[in-house]
């Protein structure tokens, strides 16, 4: 664990009062475009401390404003809300009291991060310029950072620079990560629906079977990231789910397959899609079978800005040490909304580690999954003083 020297000493002071907070939002989790008791609070709050609140921008965002001094530059920090429809193991104190709803990915611990530092900031005042603070909701599969910046995000609120933190299990506790250029993959999916005839188990040349067809989908597909994708690049095809029949000895008559469709490169993510939807038919074609895609884009590749990552590194540098901050981090296949966000405004996304054993090191989406209460004040402390540096008077 780290010592407390990182830590903002006014920030130290009110952190416990934002681990109670966290943990009241872990106890009461509100999955996508429901987060009506989260934005009512952090509403509430940041009012408290002299913010200009407007609520319900794209469905349930909350965005908080606050000016000082005379600077000009603008700049915006951003967290997220929503839950996951994942029934909670941890058997905490403050477990979820919400059947098959809980907080499995931090975004208790981001929106708490940020509200113990907006606390500060309006309390310090030690910067010239505007601080807008942007609490999304739905990041978890329904883009609500696009549903915010089509209710006028950036428009109504003109940020020069955009800020975004998430935690990371499997990171040492409190050390930071930063990736210039393609840091998170996009993310996009395809459903697969292969019709045949279906018929007796016993009588297979009296009945046209996909499944032949579902098995040679799943071998060929890989042979598209292994042979088509160029080797320096990253690409993951993943056959999530397959469904067809019901008993043994029934030929389906359909069956259908569920993709996730990964790059770190966008032309690598349009060959993807090229690939795998000439590959669907010719195969279906070769067994004998229809063949339909439904193919989704999803989250695009999150591109973090060379110079807004070069100067949210040095702030953790500063603050944390050269030694706790990673500038050079390698490119995760998770994705994440925020690229919309970057899409527009220069901008960076970094991680916090959330730990590498024992407490914290369960990974995100997972039934046992907990943030670890012991980077709030870090991650605060970060904000603070990443908003402080860039707007300096």
């Amino acid at each position: 664990m780290l010592s407390v020297d990182p830590v903002v000493p006014g920030i130290a002071a009110i952190a416990p009062e934002f681990i109670a907070v966290r943990r009241k939002i872990h106890a009461h989790p509100e999955l996508a475009f429901e987060e009506r008791a989260t934005g009512d609070l952090v509403a509430s709050l940041l009012e408290q401390w002299g913010y200009e609140v407007t609520p319900g921008v794209g469905k349930t965002g909350v965005v908080g404003v606050l000016k000082h001094g005379g600077g000009t530059k603008r700049i915006g920090l951003r967290a997220d809300m929503d839950a996951l429809p994942i029934e909670e193991a941890t058997g905490l104190p403050y477990t979820s009291a919400v059947p098959k709803t809980m907080h499995a990915c931090g975004h208790d611990g981001h929106t708490a991060m940020l509200l113990c530092a907006a606390r500060y900031l309006a309390e310090s005042r030690q910067f010239s310029g505007t601080l807008t603070v942007i609490f999304q909701p739905a990041e978890e599969s329904y883009g609500g950072a696009r549903v915010m910046m089509e209710d006028g995000l950036f428009e109504r609120f003109p940020c020069d620079a955009i800020f975004g933190l998430h935690n990371m299990p499997g990171f040492e506790t409190g050390c930071m990560s930063f990736c210039t250029g393609p840091a998170m993959a996009s993310a996009d999916r395809a459903t697969i629906v292969l019709r045949g005839l279906g018929g007796h188990g016993a009588l297979p040349h009296l009945s046209r079977d996909p499944m032949p067809a579902v098995g040679a989908i799943i071998l060929a597909l890989q042979s598209i990231v292994a042979r088509e994708v160029d080797s320096q690049k990253s690409a993951v095809i993943s056959v999530g789910s397959v469904k067809a029949g019901d008993t043994f000895n029934v030929i389906p008559q359909t069956a259908e397959m569920k993709l996730s469709i990964r790059a770190l490169d966008p032309a690598v993510r349009a060959l993807l899609r090229e690939r795998i939807t000439t590959l669907i038919h010719a195969q279906g074609a070769a067994f004998g079978v229809e063949a339909d895609i439904d193919y989704e884009w999803g989250y695009p590749v999150l591109f973090n800005h060379a110079d807004p990552t070069a100067f949210s590194a040095d702030v953790a540098t500063k603050l944390l040490g050269a030694q706790r901050v990673d500038t050079n981090a390698r490119p995760l296949m998770g994705s994440e909304d925020f690229a919309y966000m970057l899409q527009v405004v220069p901008g960076s996304y970094a991680w916090i580690g959330n730990g590498i054993e024992g407490k914290g090191s369960c990974m995100v989406h997972n039934p046992g999954y907990d943030f670890n209460d012991d980077i709030l004040a870090l991650g605060a402390s970060y904000w603070v003083r990443l908003a402080e540096a860039y707007l300096a008077d």
